[in-house]
């Protein structure tokens, strides 16, 4: 089993080891060696002097100004945003920074895709990778069982796992989709993780009973859903119910399409499924939606086409 603990290694799937981050010597718990000698900063260039060479070193103005110069053009963070949202930043020491950074790093992550994570999530700047970002990652690799190359993907994707509890959040939404039916080829995979940071009873749980609402079994719920998990990310009420009533009202369509088609509720109603339902409607066709919904404009607009010739040629016979 991998473990990221202080002193272990990890085994990637190419079967080479790399060694996990080593337990700091600095009294401060808060800020852990450097994870790597290849990620330290480069405030130690020519054009960007260490603070130890400037006669002001123990100035706590000039500490900030460079934690903020750091953060701004090293990690390419808004720092008024990052000292609004996380007050502690204020006070934290620049090597907290460079903790979390290499901690991303050695996951994978590239410094181009810091900068959107932790401006979306200051909260992280803070944070003890041991206490907070590891376990996560561990959960990742060892319950979830996403590959290590993939953990990066995860988090591209959705950055909003790093800020998650394992115990309280990401663990009960992996019982609960697994129990749904998230298992063997239909595992949760690095494009699905995203539905770990969903409450079960806020989130989940209410679009499942939603669907079976509308007359669905819970075993036809469960296969639109495994087909389907963009669905288990949509509202309510901005997705769902403009949409089924769109369906009955105007298309007067069938909720059994749904079971067919369950992807219908990905598509934009007013950039995609009104405009195509009305040019049906004004040539006297309709189409099931797949065939309606799944094509591009041009392989649409071909389908019209042949539509309206072949009405016209059965007219003349």
């Amino acid at each position: 089993m991998i473990r990221l603990q202080p002193q272990t290694l990890f085994l990637l799937p190419q079967g080479s080891l790399i060694p996990s981050p080593k337990p700091s010597k600095n009294p401060n718990p808060k800020t852990p060696k450097s994870l790597s000698n290849s990620l330290r900063p480069t405030l130690n260039s020519p054009n960007y002097p260490p603070l130890s060479h400037h006669p002001n070193t123990s100035d706590s103005g000039l500490l900030f100004r460079e934690k903020v110069l750091y953060l701004e053009t090293h990690l390419n963070v808004n720092s008024q945003k990052a000292l609004q949202l996380n007050p502690d930043f204020r006070s934290c020491p620049i090597s907290s920074l460079k903790t979390v950074e290499n901690c991303l790093s050695s996951m994978g992550i590239e410094r181009s895709a810091f900068g959107r994570i932790l401006d979306m999530y200051p909260q992280l700047l803070t944070v003890d990778p041991h206490t907070h970002l590891y376990p996560i990652f561990d959960f990742l690799l060892n319950e979830v069982l996403i590959p290590f190359p993939d953990i990066r993907k995860s988090m591209i994707r959705c950055p909003r796992l790093l800020v998650c509890d394992v115990d309280d959040q990401l663990r009960p939404a992996l019982k609960f989709l697994t129990e749904l039916g998230f298992v063997g080829r239909s595992s949760i995979t690095c494009q699905t993780t995203l539905l770990l940071v969903s409450s079960v009873e806020g989130t989940l749980l209410p679009k499942i009973q939603y669907l079976q609402s509308l007359g669905l079994s819970y075993e036809e719920v469960v296969n639109m859903v495994i087909r389907s998990p963009g669905l288990l990310t949509f509202s309510i009420k901005n997705n769902y119910k403009p949409k089924v009533e769109f369906l009955l009202k105007e298309m007067k369509k069938d909720i059994a399409e749904l079971k067919r088609f369950p992807q219908y509720f990905s598509f934009s109603l007013e950039g995609k499924i009104k405009p195509r339902h009305r040019l049906l409607v004004e040539h006297g066709f309709s189409l099931p939606l797949r065939e309606m919904l799944k094509v591009s404009d041009g392989e649409f607009n071909v389908r019209l086409i042949e539509m309206r010739l072949g009405s016209v040629e059965g007219s003349w016979l």
